[in-house]
């Protein structure tokens, strides 16, 4: 089993998570695109296991994702 990175250190988002654009904006959708491949926060885990993701937009816009651990990876 792959050790999970630790909370307030930079991940990469390697893919973008089946169902996570599902009913979000167009602007949100194109902004959690832009950042699959590249170096994003991790805040913390929540209750259920999932990485809350940060990083802010073009537009300097934050944003918070969750996603399963198996889609992110160390820096």
């Amino acid at each position: 089993m792959t050790k999970r990175p630790k909370s307030k250190r930079r991940v990469i988002l390697k893919v973008l998570p089946p169902g996570l654009l599902d009913g979000l904006p167009e602007e949100d959708q194109q902004a959690i695109r832009a950042v699959i491949g590249k170096r994003v926060v991790l805040n913390e885990y929540d209750l259920d296991g999932r990485a809350e993701l940060e990083f802010t937009d073009k537009h300097e816009v934050s944003h918070f994702i969750y996603v399963d651990p198996k889609f992110i990876e160390p820096c």
